[in-house]
């Protein structure tokens, strides 16, 4: 059975997944590796963008 589509549209740069966690390469003193949280530059962290307005053409 088909999917709905959202209303909004995924953003085109991170495909929806909109955080990022990239490992530093060091750990903890617990062992657990330290991580930062990266949010998508083009949607701000949302997941979505708003759509681009309409075109118009420009007469004489």
């Amino acid at each position: 059975m088909p999917q709905h589509a959202p209303n909004t549209s995924v953003c085109r740069d991170c495909d929806g997944f909109a955080t990022a966690a990239i490992t530093t390469g060091t750990r903890h003193r617990d062992g657990t590796r330290a991580t930062l949280h990266v949010d998508c530059p083009a949607c701000q962290g949302t997941g979505h963008t708003t759509p681009a307005p309409a075109l118009t053409q420009a007469r004489r």
